[in-house]
């Protein structure tokens, strides 16, 4: 894909080159999104009932399981989700937190194994107001960051380069957790 040059565009010209990604209009348009807040709507509900591939599953757990973000910020971006539909951490059982976390810890040690990132952001966003993209259904976001990675192309261009396609990184991250030791 070539960038097409700003200043043959109509409007004021500028020193940036436009890089069309229109396959990021199904996430900016919600095409995803669950049109009501209950289960039967919920990707995060209707995921473990798929195949692991289909899915993206990496890891099933007893309360919990490990899925790649169908729109990631980085590659490997991994989510934690608890079976249970339920919107908010203190919703869980000690029981189902206590997985999240174990799962979390996994997710870092199996992506340090498969892709050496430099560091990790781990957070939920609680609440369509708090940046969470599906509010309904609790899930822990764990980023792998490599030094450089927040470059300018997804502040300019709005878009982030992955490498790898989600496919490719599912299969990769299973093989690698059912080889963990964790």
């Amino acid at each position: 894909m070539t960038p097409e040059p700003a200043g043959d565009l109509a409007g004021v010209p500028d020193a940036f080159q436009r890089l069309w990604t229109p396959h990021r209009m199904a996430y900016v348009d919600g095409h995803d999104k669950p049109k009501d807040e209950g289960s039967g709507e919920c990707p995060f509900c209707r995921a473990p009932g798929r195949e692991d591939a289909a899915a993206l599953i990496v890891h099933r757990g007893e309360h919990a399981y490990v899925v790649l973000n169908l729109y990631p910020y980085n590659p490997g971006h991994l989510l934690v989700c608890p079976y249970r539909h339920v919107a908010d951490l203190t919703e869980l059982t000690t029981v189902e937190r206590d997985e999240v976390g174990a799962l979390s810890a996994t997710a870092m040690t199996v992506l340090r194994r498969v892709s050496s990132p430099h560091g990790f952001n781990l957070g939920m966003n609680q609440g369509a107001v708090a940046g969470a993209g599906i509010a309904a259904h609790l899930h822990q976001h764990v980023v792998p960051r490599w030094a450089g990675d927040a470059n300018f192309f997804p502040i300019v261009a709005g878009t982030k380069a992955l490498p790898q396609v989600l496919g490719d990184t599912r299969e990769l991250l299973a093989t690698a957790w059912k080889e963990s030791s964790c």
